[in-house]
């Protein structure tokens, strides 16, 4: 029992430490490219699963992820996909995107690409239509013309009835989703994130 007890408490430190580790790599490199990545730490777990929370893992085939980061919401869409589903992560930092393809996972595919260019890396992969798209692009600090863009295609390549969830840390972005979503979008509040974030969720209704 005693051995039980302390093996799992050394995995739990392994864990701890990991995750530390993880969060310092990001804070560096969220530094040096703030501009870009709009923030300096990482989703937490509690962000992380609420942004799930409206996916249907059991029929979802694709998933799209844009701005991933150093995969802390990756992680937990890998746990959750179905066996024949796949997740399509979108990211142009070079330290995340290495970070990224270091994941080992069959049905993990990372592409070194803009979220702007999303409908042309989907056709390369033989895709036309996917059903959710997980969003940590930091919107509000990224040019118009390119959200414009961004937006307009993920809107385009949802099923219908497919989701676009993205955060933000302000309801600022409320009227620019609705330009492409119209009245088909709820808000959810996740306060265990640093700093407390807004989860939009955008149907595509039809």
């Amino acid at each position: 029992m005693y051995f039980h007890i302390t093996f799992f408490s050394k995995v739990q430190k392994v864990k701890k430490i990991n995750n530390l580790t993880d969060t310092i790599k990001f804070f560096k490199e969220a530094i040096k490219t703030l501009k870009t990545s709009g923030t300096v730490m990482p989703s937490s777990s509690f962000l992380a699963k609420k942004m799930l929370q409206n996916i249907h893992f059991d029929s979802a085939d694709i998933i799209v992820e844009l701005g991933p980061g150093n995969g802390a919401i990756t992680k937990f869409i890998l746990k959750k996909l179905h066996p024949t589903a796949t997740l399509i992560c979108f990211e142009i930092n070079e330290n995340f995107h290495k970070t990224l393809s270091e994941i080992k996972h069959s049905q993990l595919i990372v592409l070194k690409s803009s979220a702007e260019n999303l409908e042309e890396e989907l056709l390369k992969l033989g895709i036309h239509e996917v059903n959710y798209i997980v969003s940590s692009l930091p919107l509000t600090i990224i040019p118009e013309k390119i959200t414009n863009v961004i937006l307009s295609q993920s809107y385009q390549v949802l099923k219908p009835n497919g989701t676009f969830t993205q955060y933000q840390y302000s309801l600022s972005y409320f009227k620019k989703l609705k330009q492409f979503f119209r009245h088909s979008i709820s808000l959810k509040f996740e306060l265990l994130n640093f700093p407390p974030a807004f989860i939009y969720l955008c149907k595509k209704v039809g």
